[in-house]
């Protein structure tokens, strides 16, 4: 077996399955690119039969990624296969990953189908997928709950079909890690051709073990290939987190023996543009990325860590990208020192009037904040990444009054598909206040399911507040983020970004877990 441990990361196709998260065309480049620039091996960009915009996604992905392999989810049918190797289309390297059920439960209540019919599905679209593209993931969806030997039937004739990869997924975090292990160690022993493909694990975090899960996998049964994602992001509970299974395999490799390919210097950037892109806040106490993953509050820590780090600390800070020298520009700072930070933060612009649009909002902020740092950057960008078409609704202004034994009251002006509204509203606060003024003009019905506010940056009052709104309306669950100094201006922004997503129609499809 190879000693390279091979990173896929799903971050924008499995983690994008988050109620909310799901992010625009060129948010999903933005971050593509920052997994590029960390060396990730394998980037899942999306499922590219899903919708139009999913497909476009994979496309501006599989052009500007040139360093790692690219790849599209396709269910196991000729037209997803085919939608898939189009959007794949001028990519330097291009992988097809397609899926099927194969536990019982999935077959007989989702597919309706018979064991038999399920077997002829798969070897067929690996076969398809294969005149298409020579990278080919199989993965049997619900893999660690299906029979064993009905599953070894599936995957040793998808491998003569020629997958390059087989995939199994613990599509609901039920494993255990030793079982885990064992589960795939006993296929890949059983199955005469099993040497002939690269094993993977893909695990979800419903029990709290999807790295751990994966880890076994790895050591016990030999996988070679971990799919995961940034900060862990994915429905439910989530996904195998990239960060913890990276650094893990670096720290312990004592243990683990395994080489790896990523730059860890790039994980804490990588995490800090999904946590803002997509509104999912990082807890502090978060392995690896979370503010508190490097802090002592102990006496006893603090004392030793300063004698010797190694004491309380197994791993530095900077190895994956914690800087302490965090403040990079302010309001002298020039347009080429701007454009020099957007690229070292992986926020390339991909035309002048974008980077002299970005630099005007950074001026702006600029003369309100005395000191920018890497994450207001990075909060201003994503504003700014919202086309024309995308912002349906915007803020023209806001005041609002609030004082002790009085109602807070609030006036909004805001655009709506081109018109100018002007309303107002009390409240039992001035963001109360100000959602209501917008509401009651809209009238959207949309339930307001998450109001969370984070701090951008730490340490300072003058820092910028990120608002996180979360809404429902029809069944569909979106997240809306809006940064500024000014809390309650936060605030409306993130309420009219939430519907801007809901006013978009874009269709999505439910895909593998």
């Amino acid at each position: 077996m190879s000693d390279k441990l091979i990173i896929f990361d799903t971050t924008l196709r499995d983690g994008e399955q988050s109620p909310g998260a799901s992010m625009t065309r060129d948010e999903k480049l933005r971050i593509a690119r920052q997994l590029e620039r960390m060396r990730v091996d394998v980037i899942e960009a999306g499922f590219a039969a899903s919708s139009n915009g999913d497909f476009d996604a994979v496309h501006a992905i599989a052009l500007a990624v040139r360093e790692s392999t690219v790849c599209s989810l396709a269910r196991a049918n000729d037209r997803d296969i085919t939608r898939a190797a189009q959007a794949l289309e001028g990519a330097a390297r291009a992988r097809i990953h397609t899926f099927i059920a194969t536990s019982e439960l999935h077959m007989e209540k989702k597919l309706r189908m018979t064991r038999a019919q399920v077997l002829e599905q798969a070897t067929q679209s690996v076969r398809f997928a294969r005149n298409l593209c020579a990278d080919v993931e199989f993965s049997p969806e619900d893999g660690y709950r299906s029979d064993p030997e009905f599953l070894c039937q599936v995957l040793e004739a998808v491998i003569r079909e020629g997958a390059t990869t087989i995939n199994i997924p613990d599509t609901v975090g039920y494993a255990i890690p030793e079982l885990y292990g064992e589960f795939i160690r006993d296929l890949r022993q059983r199955i005469p051709n099993s040497d002939k493909a690269i094993w993977s694990v893909h695990c979800h975090n419903d029990l709290g073990m999807a790295v751990a899960n994966s880890l076994a996998g790895v050591m016990i049964g030999g996988a070679r290939q971990v799919e995961c994602t940034i900060n862990g992001l994915g429905e439910r509970a989530g996904n195998c987190s990239l960060e913890e299974v990276v650094m893990a395999v670096r720290t312990r490799r004592d243990y683990f023996g395994l080489d790896l390919g990523i730059d860890a210097t790039q994980i804490v950037p990588a995490s800090r543009m999904v946590s803002q892109t997509t509104g999912f806040v990082v807890q502090p106490n978060k392995a690896v990325v979370g503010a508190n993953a490097f802090a002592h509050a102990s006496g006893i820590h603090q004392d030793g860590v300063l004698k010797a780090r190694d004491t309380y600390e197994i791993m530095r800070a900077e190895d994956v990208g914690w800087s302490a020298n965090k403040i990079v520009l302010g309001k002298l700072s020039g347009r080429n020192a701007f454009k020099q930070r957007l690229q070292q933060l992986g926020a390339e612009m991909e035309s002048e009037a974008e980077v002299n649009a970005a630099f005007a909002r950074f001026k702006d902020l600029a003369d309100r904040k005395s000191e920018i740092y890497d994450e207001d950057i990075l909060a201003l960008i994503s504003d700014e990444s919202v086309t024309p078409e995308q912002e349906h609704y915007r803020l023209l202004s806001l005041s609002q009054q609030s004082e002790t034994g009085e109602r807070p009251h609030a006036r909004v002006a805001f655009a709506a598909g081109g018109q100018e509204h002007h309303t107002e509203s009390d409240g039992n606060g001035p963001v109360d206040a100000s959602l209501k003024a917008i509401e009651s003009q809209l009238a959207t019905g949309a339930e307001l399911m998450l109001y969370s506010v984070n701090a951008i940056t730490s340490g300072s009052t003058e820092s910028q507040g990120e608002v996180t709104v979360r809404l429902q309306l029809g069944g569909r669950i979106v997240n809306g983020v809006g940064a500024d100094p000014d809390i309650v201006v936060a605030s409306a922004k993130a309420y009219l970004a939430a519907l801007n997503k809901l006013h978009s129609k874009a269709e999505r499809v439910a895909a593998q877990g």
